[in-house]
């Protein structure tokens, strides 16, 4: 199973421990790029796409994004197709 796959069915799960950092990896994986919205912005991001885009909070103090976050994007990228 390539990382890739390991990363997507890790995310399908939904975990209490998933990373900001992961979620960044498996959104550039996925064709989505990071952008911080500007200087001003705080820890608000967004990953867009050609034709989508998906805005949250980097977490604070810790790393791990909250649930409810997850479960947004994982039905955003399944109706998209892409997991």
């Amino acid at each position: 199973m390539s990382t890739k796959e390991k990363l997507i069915e890790r995310f399908s799960r939904l975990p209490n421990d998933f990373t900001f950092d992961e979620l960044v990896r498996l959104l550039a994986i996925l064709g989505y790029k990071q952008n911080n919205k500007g200087t001003t912005c705080g820890s608000k991001v967004v990953f867009v796409n050609e034709d989508d885009d998906i805005l949250l909070h980097k977490p604070h103090p810790g790393n791990a994004v909250h649930k409810c976050y997850l479960k947004v994007i994982k039905n955003k990228l399944k109706a998209k197709g892409l997991i």
